[in-house]
Order: structure tokens, then C-alpha cells, then sequence
């Protein structure tokens, strides 16, 4: 993998990323929470870089204290920052317009950029997106959890400076990056696919694929051979959606 870094105040963010293949660039954002990193995506039903590479340039990234990438961490810290990391990632690759495609947190990270900078995204892929719904305490407990490893590397955090980004992170409602009414001003074309768990609600994917402008929704795409069909219907939709 190869690493950016940008400065931030006195610190510096540090990512680790690699790209696979040519063509129109996708950004590919992990599963895992908190925890979000380019190797996750290995072994899921859909998995970018094999799907995708032979017809795209791939970019695929360790999220901030996540995987190799550092940043100091704030109380002011939450969805932006990530999205300000991937816009800057994707202007040190030279990459004006992207597809953007995210799985479980990653899809909240996708929507996230999508919204902040349109302009900058042809289209956005969600799958099985997190979101609330009576999950509150999970996502604590998987909080507390990423918290627990993560002290040691932070000695600039205090418990303020944890508590009150996980707050910035999952204290809202409905996909916790946007809210409803952000969604539904969506100017990106739009494809979720379901979720169907604790933490991947199926309600937040339909909703957000009802009230997004240009969305579509998969309902069955994890086992074959609903499998193989919404591969193809996501590799539709990219071309359907990639500037010519």
C-alpha cells in the first residue's frame, strides 16, 4: 500500500491506500466501523477489486485509526473529517469525478461525500448501510471497543475528546452521517442494497433508497444466484452512470 499524508493543524493525517486497475476511478470504502480498512473488503459478497478493477481504477484506503492511517483525534471530530480525508486523497490521485461505493460504515462515509461534494461523485453505491433503529447500545459497545484499542495510540485524546466523537459519529438518527431531509436533496444518482441486521437495518436501506432522488434498491444480492444478478446490475448501473 502506498501512503498520503496532509497536514492538520500541528499533526498530520496519515492514509495508506492502494489502486488496482485503469479506467474511470471508483473510491471503495470498507466495512468494519471504526475499524475500516482496504483488506476487509476480501472475502465479502461483493468485493471490489476483483469485481471491478479489468473496468476501473480501483482506490481503495485504510480509514484514519484505522488499518495503517493515523490522525490525532477531537472533539470536533466526525462524518466531514472522513469525507475531507477521501477529497484529499482523491485530489492527490488527480481524481476530478469518481464513482464512490461503500459497505456496513462505509456506505455512511460514501453518502457522506456524496452530499458534501456532488459535484465530485458520478455516482454512489450503498451496501447494507448502518443506521439507526433500536441499535444504540451496539454501536457503543463496538465503540468502547475500537476506544479500549485505540487509547494507547492517542495520548493527545482525553475521555471528552472519545466521548463526545463517538456522539459526532452515532448520536443522530437515520444513517447518523445525514439526515433525512440531506437525502432527500441527494443530487447523485443513487444504489443501495440491503441490510438485513442489528447494525444494517433493512428499514434505513429502504428508506433512504424511497426518499433519495435517483436511488434504486437490491433487495437480494448476498447468495447465489441473486448473487450474480446484482453483479451485474451493479456494473450496470456504473457504466449507465460513468462520463463519457
Amino acid at each position: 500500500m502506498a501512503i498520503f499524508e496532509r497536514a492538520l493543524g500541528h499533526a498530520r493525517v496519515k492514509l495508506h491506500f492502494q489502486v488496482e486497475g485503469a479506467g474511470f476511478p471508483l473510491l471503495a470504502i470498507a466495512p468494519g466501523g471504526l475499524r475500516s480498512a482496504a483488506a476487509l473488503w476480501r472475502d465479502r459478497p461483493i468485493e471490489p477489486g476483483p469485481l471491478l478493477a479489468a473496468e476501473y481504477r480501483v482506490i481503495t484506503m485504510d480509514q484514519r485509526n484505522a488499518g495503517q492511517s493515523w490522525a490525532p483525534i477531537s472533539a470536533s471530530d466526525d462524518w466531514h473529517d472522513y469525507a475531507s480525508d477521501h477529497l484529499a486523497l482523491l485530489d492527490h490521485l488527480g481524481v476530478k469525478r469518481c464513482h464512490v461505493m461503500g459497505m456496513c460504515i462505509g456506505g455512511a462515509y460514501a453518502l457522506r461525500l456524496a452530499l458534501s461534494y456532488p459535484e465530485r461523485i458520478a455516482s454512489a453505491v450503498l451496501i447494507q448501510p448502518i443506521g439507526l433503529s433500536d441499535n444504540r447500545q451496539a454501536f457503543l459497545e463496538i465503540y468502547e471497543s475500537w476506544r479500549d484499542e485505540s487509547r494507547a495510540l492517542h495520548p493527545e485524546a482525553s475521555d471528552h475528546d472519545f466521548s463526545a466523537f463517538f456522539q459526532n459519529m452515532f448520536g443522530g438518527a437515520f444513517v447518523f452521517c445525514a439526515t433525512e431531509a440531506e437525502v432527500t436533496r441527494l443530487e447523485v444518482p443513487l444504489l443501495v442494497l440491503l441490510g438485513d441486521d442489528q447494525y444494517h437495518p433493512s428499514a434505513i436501506s429502504r428508506r433512504v433508497a424511497e426518499v433519495a432522488p435517483q436511488a434504486r434498491l437490491i433487495e437480494h444480492w448476498k447468495q447465489e444466484p441473486a448473487r450474480t444478478r446484482a453483479h451485474a446490475e451493479l456494473q450496470r448501473f456504473l457504466r449507465t452512470h460513468t462520463p463519457r
